[in-house]
């Protein structure tokens, strides 16, 4: 996939875990001037992707050339965009490999991150209410 100045990413900056990453992707992909726009899903810049805050926290959301992908489909699609990365995400699409991605992605990693997210919202509730 060629860059493209249509590519933007949707992400989680409350969560560790994906601001960890997603930064570290955003200064990639700025210290090499690429075309990819990163959006914290807790600004209004969530407004423009038509996905509600819940639904955004649960995976990572990329869109390029029109096109809305999530989790490890998106991750291929942010990762062909950089170069650094492009090895792996050939090696991520290959059949077998990439089912195998989806389905950890899918059934455990994304679950215990957004459960871990869950779990810090109610605690910072419970801070601001007492």
């Amino acid at each position: 996939m060629e860059n493209s100045p249509q590519t933007s990413v949707l992400y989680n900056a409350n969560c560790p875990v994906c601001n960890f990453e997603i930064n570290h992707y955003a200064q990639y992909a700025g210290a090499h001037s690429l075309p990819i726009r990163f959006d914290d899903l807790n600004t209004d810049a969530r407004d423009k992707w038509g996905v509600d805050a819940d639904t955004a926290a649960r995976r990572l959301y990329v869109l390029h050339d029109g096109t809305l992908t999530s989790g490890i489909p998106a991750f291929l699609v942010l990762w062909s965009q950089m170069p650094r990365y492009q090895r792996l995400a050939r090696v991520v699409s290959v059949p077998g490999i990439k089912q195998t991605a989806c389905v950890v992605y899918d059934f455990i990693l994304a679950p215990v991150i957004y459960r871990w997210h869950l779990r810090r919202l109610r605690k910072q509730t419970a801070r601001t209410t007492n």
